[in-house]
């Protein structure tokens, strides 16, 4: 992974491939990890751009640096801007659809298509886990090693319909253990805010680039209902659902998900 420099932020990324432009955004609590088996698939025919945000992933996680969705919004649209992007085809996951939103109706961003995967975009999100650890933080953050393990363990878990592979888990989980991954983890869980998507809502008729929605039917973190509300937000967008699928549908459904994106990307090059 390369590194930048922002607003005393490390911000871990990569490039792979040849051809336009393509950027995949992670959710939480994953990192751009999730998303490298599919860049490599589309790498033959296009430029794919991944990255982790601050507080996830091989970025930065210092305590004193807020990781809201306005934050890496408005950082989403300062990397399009050092990599000299100006309309990439963007995919985004879970939170990372926030983020993607965010940059192109707050600031500025334009795309040349964009695929949201079972995306954070309408209230209500987030989960009973999600609303416990916002009240109590602060005793997470010092829960035993082994215990906190064991949550997120637990958590991850009931993002995948097929269930996770071992060493699928612990690739995921690894990010967050130790003493600075465990405070990061339960840090962007507190400060996940529904007004940081509440302002998007009535702004969703303004987007005018091809949309893709794309989400796994069972998907039990974010349900395939919101994948109605979102289609029917967003002017001319078209919806596919993913059998089989949870949340976590790049583990649940690779072939498919690496399919549909691929002849979604090729129709719009």
């Amino acid at each position: 992974m390369r590194t930048l420099e922002w607003k005393g932020r490390t911000v871990a990324w990569d490039v792979v491939g040849e051809g336009p432009p393509l950027v995949l955004l992670h959710g939480t609590p994953w990192s751009s990890a999730l998303w490298r088996p599919i860049a490599e698939a589309l790498a033959a025919r296009f430029t794919v751009h991944l990255w982790d945000m601050p507080g996830y992933g091989a970025s930065s996680k210092r305590a004193e640096h807020p990781v809201g969705l306005d934050v890496q919004g408005e950082l989403f649209a300062h990397l399009l801007g050092v990599w000299g992007l100006d309309r990439p085809h963007v995919v985004a996951h879970d939170i990372g659809g926030a983020v993607a939103l965010r940059a192109r109706l707050l600031h500025g961003a334009r795309f040349t298509s964009l695929a949201l995967v079972d995306v954070v975009a309408l209230r209500p999100w987030g989960s009973p886990f999600f609303r416990l650890v916002q009240q109590h933080a602060e005793v997470f953050e010092q829960l035993p090693p082994a215990v906190h393990r064991g949550a997120i363990e637990a958590y991850m878990r009931g993002a995948s319909y097929r269930g996770l592979r071992d060493d699928d888990l612990a690739a995921l989980v690894e990010p967050w253990l130790g003493e600075e991954g465990q405070r990061a983890f339960y840090r962007q869980i507190a400060q996940a805010d529904e007004a940081h998507t509440a302002v998007l809502e009535p702004r969703l008729a303004e987007i005018d680039e091809p949309v893709r929605i794309v989400w796994g039917e069972q998907d039990g973190w974010i349900p395939a209902d919101r994948a109605e509300r979102l289609r029917a937000a967003i002017p001319g967008s078209t919806l596919a659902l993913i059998p089989d699928a949870g949340h976590l549908i790049q583990l649940d459904a690779p072939a498919a998900l690496a399919a549909e994106l691929s002849g979604w990307l090729e129709r719009h090059r």
